[in-house]
């Protein structure tokens, strides 16, 4: 630190009021300590006093004995420097706090009078820790979204190269092709290796291009239009154009799709997987896949209706649960379930629709594991207009409602209400346990009970018999 050049000329006489005004004005917290390292007096902001919760109990007390362990070298450190005419270097020492948290101060000793004084200047540094902390949580979230876009990359490259349907991708202010994914090249021919990066135009016959410049004017104004059939320039074959247009950060792009004419075969070997692509997409159900937490990756019209979205962009990226009934629930139910046994059957729940609209469902879903990045599969059926065929109707009841009102005048009625809670309490479980396979632990999440709790219950009402495929594992 650089001093004044001349302090009596430009500060005057400072008295010791006025010196010890300037200290305290100066730092977040001053020290008077001795020689020996004994407080004798402090001053400190406000804010540090409530931190300290009063500033008495340091007077007359080492100054080493006010910090936490790892802080006393540093001390030390600081009454060692202080013993020459100059300041010490700057050391951070932490103090404990009746909180359990620590007060973090960056401290500077300075001797001061004859008597062998020393100063004890300090700055308060949680501003600085806070800052730090938000800091390291924003490079983490940051990192965190980094990852999560980093694997949907890496499935979208995957999805991308593996289709059988060709796909280009095409900036929709110069109609130049960005990407073309191994299907497309193979349908090209010649032009397919050289098609990356030239005008997609060049690729079809001439008296076909006003055809497909209109198909691209058409999705331009109104999102999408249906396919057009043009002829592909080298391979000298008719296809099926369709396009989409979809927006990445400012730029906006084609999604151009190319599938063979009438009279055209697939390549070998990617006939059978065409096909499957195509009843995902004429599928009457709805076909949804997500990741293993549950977010969308790819869903079908079908899935959309039901969900009312116009766009399958809508959908990509968000949690299922969204769109279910019991959120928080039903999801984790079938996931559990997924990780546990790999499928669930007829899975039994409502689906909300952004619009307000509900319909009852029932869900299939299978785990695809095997590959880099697993995936699940759902089945999502509008059960709504089905007759009501419950295989729970014909099970005879622990006491039916009939029997229960001919008690009335008979039992009390704080016994009549005992015994329906105790029907409605077993009609509940076993549905819970039909829904979940029999899985105890996935049953009692849906019903809000510990497994403790559920199953005393089960035992209670004699259902404890069959074992639970979950307790098998654990």
């Amino acid at each position: 630190m650089n001093a004044f050049r001349a302090p009596k000329e430009s500060l005057g006489e400072l008295d010791v009021e006025a010196a010890a005004t300037l200290v305290a004005a100066a730092a977040d917290l001053a020290l008077v300590v001795t020689g020996e390292g004994v407080i004798r007096d402090m001053a400190c902001t406000p804010e540090l006093l409530v931190a300290l919760e009063g500033q008495g109990a340091w007077l007359g007390q080492p100054w080493s004995d006010t910090v936490t362990a790892e802080s006393r070298p540093k001390v030390e450190a600081l009454l060692r420097e202080a013993s020459t005419d100059e300041s010490s270097p700057r050391r951070q020492i932490n103090h404990p706090t009746a909180r359990g948290t620590d007060l973090p101060v960056l401290y500077a000793t300075l001797k001061v009078g004859k008597l062998g004084r020393l100063v004890a200047v300090g700055r308060d540094l949680r501003p600085m820790a806070e800052l730090q902390q938000r800091l390291v949580e924003a490079q983490q979230s940051m990192e965190r979204d980094y990852t999560r876009l980093r694997h949907a990359e890496t499935r979208y490259r995957l999805l991308f190269q593996m289709s059988p349907e060709p796909v280009l991708i095409v900036d929709s202010a110069s109609q130049r092709v960005i990407e073309a994914n191994p299907a497309a090249t193979q349908m090209f021919g010649e032009t397919g290796r050289r098609i990356v990066g030239r005008p997609l135009l060049e690729a079809f016959d001439a008296d076909k291009v006003p055809v497909v410049q209109a198909l691209l004017a058409g999705v331009r104004s109104a999102g999408r239009a249906d396919s057009a059939r043009a002829r592909l320039a080298d391979a000298g074959r008719d296809v099926f154009v369709s396009a989409s247009l979809f927006r990445q950060e400012s730029a906006s792009l084609f999604l151009v799709r190319l599938s063979p004419a009438d009279g055209e075969t697939v390549p070998a070997g990617l006939e059978g997987r065409a096909k499957v692509l195509r009843f995902f997409e004429h599928a009457p159900d709805g076909l949804v896949v997500t990741d293993r937490d549950g977010r969308v990756l790819a869903a079908n019209p079908a899935f959309l209706d039901l969900a009312q979205l116009t766009s399958e962009e809508q959908a990509r990226g968000e949690s299922l649960e969204r769109w279910l009934g019991r959120s928080g629930v039903d999801l984790n139910v079938m996931i559990a379930n997924l990780r546990q046994i790999g499928t669930v059957r007829l899975f039994a729940t409502t689906l909300r629709g952004e619009l307000g609209a509900q319909a009852d469902v029932e869900i299939s879903a299978a785990a695809v594991t095997g590959g880099p990045e697993p995936f699940y599969g759902f089945t999502v059926r509008n059960v709504g207009r089905r007759l009501p065929t419950d295989a729970r109707a014909g099970r005879e009841l622990p006491r039916s409602v009939d029997q229960l009102t001919e008690l009335v005048g008979r039992v009390s009625l704080k016994e009549l209400v005992r015994e329906a809670t105790d029907v409605v309490e077993r009609l509940c479980i076993e549905a819970a346990l039909e829904l979940t396979g029999n899985n105890r632990a996935s049953a009692a999440e849906m019903l809000g009970l510990s497994r403790q709790s559920l199953y005393v219950k089960l035992r209670r009402y004699g259902l404890a018999d069959s074992p639970d495929p979950g307790e098998a594992e654990t």
